[in-house]
């Protein structure tokens, strides 16, 4: 075998240029092993190979119809070249795999096949940082489950988590699979597929510690050793300076600005403030569009002629961006001082919308909380929505609410709620109840999810009523020198919501995660609610389920948490897992806990095992 020789003499004249990619991020689009395995043993195998091979296009059927990613690309599914069922076949298997950038594996097998002498060569195909599943058929005439049982012992005495999906009744071969099997499957791909998808991107810090907010402390290791992901500081003057030199699009500001001022309410305040109204927007546009610029790069910014017509000098090098997933902008007080604030930048690239149209959301989180920006992003990734920055602002009892307004709202929230209010940046989508939006059926978030990636009807509803539901007012001079305009808003009540929360406890981190639904609280109570913070903020009152809104402000750990549509908190479960993260907090029923089958050996202590195996990437 031979192997080309790079054309050296012509790569050492080549001239840079900007490299378009599919994606809006460079990057593998995570891809899913299916491996189906049998008894190699003649006879045994030929009576099993047509009846796996179904089995294993059930599963292959399921993955690539069901899991995307945020901007609507499906998640790749491989399969092995054939059916393993030795070292040699898993051999074969592995090196295809390799070729075709696998990330997670799903075994697949309706029969007893070889355990751990079938894996010996391979070591479990992929490296320790893929995820595995095990899928074992429940049937009396082949024994899956003894095949199934074995290999995943011999997976935990490897060290090597393995998630076992078995289905609690006997299953016919005959039909679709199991309701049961099909949400471990999509729960463990999804997840899996979250993983991968953060594997080699960054976060940008975007400035640096914010008003002494330990969330804005960017743990450059932390980001490695659990998350994959790389870590990228820019000085906030590298902001100033793009747009002192006007190193944006000029057009589309133009556009954008029409579209803001054509679109949304905009109360710009009253008296004296610190720039003209039209400037002040700009401005803030202008933002905007350089934070999504230092995040994903833009070719415009690469091309002579049109930094030529639009007065700015085009560079190759900063017009790449940092091949950011997520990022945050210190804002206070460095930089809010001096200039407006970043409410207009974190509302609109949160949203699933701007002047272009539709699009995935962004992540970027306020103040910089990188730890914040961790919970939106895997969030996110499960669920392709746009998520909620908020400050845990204020718990509110029954008793409390009574006592400030008269009104008894015990039978709208018993235990409370707890007032989300961020400080003008929340994403507009929030606005909206997007589920009811969609459909008044009992679906899953993720089935919301796609309905409007393909719906283009569905999208200009949406972008309609959020923008609708919005106002962008003034910021208040005393806490923003420099201005600014917030998004203000009020979620309606009664939408499925999970908060989440990353703590970093020395060098570990630790997730919360809690379900609960918003509040429609009386106008009354809402308008005494909003008055007594800050009413141009976006506002969204929660309660969380089977506690009291004060057991969730006690335990809780910073002052801002993450929020989803939708009750997403077994998938975060089973992520956190994947990424050996344990969980601190949560609200989840048991029966709906999806990890792997090392976390039983240790008595289902997830601090036990995860502090046992170490972060996925150290």
């Amino acid at each position: 075998m031979t192997f080309a020789k790079p054309d050296f003499d012509a790569l050492a004249k080549s001239v840079r240029g900007y490299t378009e990619t599919p994606r809006r991020l460079a990057g593998n689009i995570p891809t899913v092993a299916i491996t189906p395995v049998v008894d190699g043993r003649t006879g045994a195998y030929e009576s099993n190979v047509e009846k796996t091979w179904r089995m294993t296009e059930r599963v292959y059927n399921l993955i690539t119809s069901k899991v995307k990613l945020p901007d609507g690309t499906p998640v790749r599914v491989v399969v092995a070249p054939e059916i393993v069922y030795g070292a040699r076949t898993g051999a074969i298997a592995q090196e295809y795999y390799t070729k075709e950038g696998v990330s997670a594996n799903i075994w697949v097998s309706r029969s007893w096949a070889y355990s751990d002498e079938l894996m010996s060569v391979c070591q479990g195909i992929g490296s320790t940082e893929w995820q595995q599943a095990a899928y074992g058929l429940n049937q009396t005439d082949r024994p899956g489950a003894v095949w199934l049982k074995a290999f995943c012992a011999a997976m935990d005495e490897k060290e090597r988590p393995i998630f076992s999906i078995y289905n609690p009744d006997l299953e016919s071969e005959d039909g679709d699979l199991s309701p049961f099997v099909e949400d471990r499957l999509l729960r463990f791909a999804r997840a899996a597929a979250a993983v991968a998808e953060m594997r080699g991107k960054n976060y940008l810090s975007v400035g640096g510690v914010s008003m002494g907010i330990i969330g804005s402390d960017v743990r450059r290791n932390m980001m490695l050793n659990y998350l994959g992901m790389g870590s990228v500081s820019v000085d906030m003057v590298a902001v100033k300076g793009r747009m002192d030199n006007g190193f944006y699009d000029h057009d589309e500001l133009e556009r954008a600005f029409e579209f803001m001022k054509d679109r949304f309410a905009i109360d710009f305040g009253k008296g004296d403030r610190p720039q003209p109204p039209d400037d002040l927007l700009r401005d803030c546009i202008r933002m905007t569009l350089i934070v999504r610029d230092m995040m994903i790069g833009n070719k415009v910014l690469a091309d002579p002629e049109v930094g030529k017509k639009q007065g700015f000098k085009a560079d190759v090098e900063h017009a790449q961006g940092y091949n950011a997933i997520a990022s945050g902008t210190q804002g206070q007080r460095a930089w809010t001082d001096l200039y407006p604030n970043f409410d207009v930048a974190e509302s609109i690239l949160n949203s699933s919308f701007d002047w272009n149209g539709f699009r995935s959301a962004f992540i970027v989180a306020t103040e910089n909380d990188s730890k914040n920006a961790v919970g939106m992003l895997v969030a996110n990734l499960l669920t392709g929505l746009p998520q909620l920055f908020a400050d845990i602002r204020t718990n509110w009892t029954v008793d409390s609410v009574r006592e400030a307004t008269g009104e008894d709202i015990s039978a709208i929230a018993p235990g409370g709620f707890i007032d989300k209010r961020n400080s003008g940046a929340g994403a507009l989508d929030y606005a909206v109840d997007v589920i009811s939006m969609v459909t008044k059926e009992d679906i899953d978030i993720f089935e919301v999810a796609d309905a409007l990636r393909s719906n283009k009807e569905l999208q200009q509803i949406l972008m309609d009523e959020a923008i609708k539901g919005n106002t962008y007012c003034a910021a208040a001079l005393e806490y923003f020198l420099g201005d600014g305009l917030s998004s203000h808003y009020r979620t309606p009540g009664g939408i499925p919501m999970t908060a989440y929360r990353y703590n970093v406890v020395g060098d570990m981190l630790t997730c919360s995660v809690v379900e609960g639904e918003t509040v429609e609280l009386p106008e009354t109570v809402a308008d005494h609610v909003s008055n007594r913070t800050d009413p141009t903020w976006p506002e969204t009152f929660w309660a969380p389920f089977d506690m009291t809104s004060f057991d969730y402000m006690s335990i809780i750990g910073p002052n801002h948490d993450g929020n989803s549509f939708g009750l997403i908190g077994a998938d975060m479960i089973t992520v956190n897992a994947m990424l050996r993260i344990p969980i601190d907090f949560h609200n989840v029923t048991e029966d709906q806990i999806f990890r792997p089958t090392m976390w039983d050996r240790f008595g289902g202590d997830d601090f036990k095992v995860c502090e046992r195996l170490g972060p996925l990437y150290k």
